[in-house]
């Protein structure tokens, strides 16, 4: 029959609450930083991304213009020689 050591299960139980705490410490350590995180993402001023579609959509349509005014002063300038 064995016996329990009560200086084991002492030893034992202490173990188990120092992971618990490591882990709980982690925990908070992970949610601090995310909290952090987003609050300097937050103070950035980043645009958002239906602004930078809304913009990229006014940029190809200037393009397509600038190309076709060149086409057009080519076209022109063929002409005019």
């Amino acid at each position: 029959m064995a016996t329990s050591n009560p200086l084991l299960d002492d030893l034992a139980g202490l173990m188990t609450g120092a992971m618990g705490a490591a882990r709980t410490a982690g925990d908070e350590a992970r949610t601090a930083m995310q909290a952090r995180v987003r609050s300097m993402i937050a103070d950035m001023d980043l645009a958002e991304r239906d602004e930078v579609e809304a913009l990229r959509q006014i940029a190809v349509k200037a393009l397509e213009r600038v190309e076709a005014l060149e086409a057009r002063v080519e076209a022109l300038e063929k002409k005019k020689a």
